[in-house]
């Protein structure tokens, strides 16, 4: 056994004793080349394009959830998820994703039709629309009966007129 590894040690130290300049860059067949670096051209260069992130479908979670909790030694989980190419922490929000809809679908669902949201949204709207109108009529009253009581004051001459010229400092 002793034999086998000197042997090996010495076809390494060989191997390393026929490129001495090359250190840890790969030897090839022309050496000039490889040594003066090149310039490429800005045609010649090709952006790479980013890969896309694996998505998994309800139907792959689903299945790959059900192996995870059929797994019941040590290590099992862990070859799953390698096998599968899943993190462990996309197993976990799953495993919560799935508590939630199954909590979901127990919960007392309310009977009847369902109500348009975009429907009650318009009539609020509506509501509101007519109430402001109605507070813009009021006021306008308002000011009108305002207007009147002023020109009133200022015919009969009371002391409680609103003239500009008595109250300034």
């Amino acid at each position: 056994m002793q034999k086998q590894l000197k042997a090996d040690l010495a076809k390494t130290d060989t191997l390393a004793e026929a490129a001495p300049s090359q250190g840890a860059r790969r030897a090839t067949e022309d050496g000039a080349a490889s040594a003066a670096p090149t310039l490429a051209h800005p045609s010649d260069m090709e952006v790479v394009a980013r890969t896309q992130r694996r998505q998994f479908g309800a139907a792959d979670k689903q299945r790959i959830l059900d192996a995870a909790d059929l797994c019941t030694l040590p290590g099992e989980i862990g070859t799953l998820l390698r096998r599968e190419g899943v993190y462990s922490s996309s197993l976990s929000s799953w495993r919560r994703q799935r508590k939630a809809n199954e909590l979901a679908a127990l919960q007392a669902k309310k009977r009847g039709p369902k109500p348009d949201l975009q429907r009650a949204d318009t009539q609020t709207i509506a509501q509101l629309r007519n109430n402001n109108a109605d507070l813009l009529s009021r006021l306008e009253k308002a000011l009108l009966v305002i207007d009147i009581q002023k020109k009133v004051s200022m015919l009969l001459g009371s002391p409680n007129s609103m003239d500009s010229t008595a109250g300034s400092i």
